[in-house]
């Protein structure tokens, strides 16, 4: 990795800034935005169905199926525009990705709560690829016992790669916001043990 460690302890957090420089960045988002299938998805919290807020799609490798919140995401072919990227982000980190989460934000009020991603198809120490794409906005780490906080302006073409023990220690979230926003596009690249 270039850049160092951004998280003190229990875990690893790196962040590689304009991953993709900004003629190549706008034509992906562009690409992304129309060609990807973005659903609405309604989630189980609760015992109850909601609507999440924000347009998702799960593209993946055959048999990485991706369960979550009471949805199963069974595999999608992935495009020839995310394979492209799956491989470049693939030979940068040396670390297999077989599946894509995509999150489209739509504007200020899309957002994703205070999670980890610690599901058991993805391993005891997953690594995990985030890109973004588009507007810039506020990703917030927290760790589950001292609390401390961590805020990252995650950028147009920007890449955040976690790994090691961060989803058992820390969580994170992309707060809602009063401020004007246009779309944003973040890729997850995971490997699913499944497959």
């Amino acid at each position: 990795m270039v850049n160092s460690n951004l998280v003190p302890y229990d875990g690893e957090l790196y962040l590689v800034r304009a991953f993709y420089k900004q003629q190549e960045a706008d034509a992906l988002m562009t690409i992304l935005s129309t060609e990807l299938d973005w659903q609405q998805e309604d989630i189980i919290i609760a015992g109850k169905s909601v609507s999440i807020p924000r347009l998702m799609c799960w593209y993946s490798e055959p048999g990485a199926v991706y369960r979550y919140s009471g949805v199963d995401h069974v595999p999608v072919t992935l495009t020839e525009s995310l394979t492209r990227i799956q491989q470049q982000i693939q030979n940068y980190c040396q670390h297999r990705f077989n599946s894509v989460l995509g999150n489209l934000y739509r504007n200020g009020d899309d957002s994703m709560g205070w999670h980890a991603d610690k599901e058991k198809e993805l391993g005891i120490n997953p690594t995990i690829a985030s890109l973004s794409f588009g507007e810039q906005r506020l990703f917030k780490m927290r760790h589950n016992k001292t609390k401390e906080l961590l805020d990252l302006q995650l950028q147009h073409g920007d890449l955040l790669l976690m790994s090691g023990t961060l989803q058992h220690h820390w969580r994170h979230c992309l707060p809602k916001t009063r401020k004007p926003k246009q779309p944003r596009i973040n890729l997850t690249f995971r490997q699913i043990l499944s497959a």
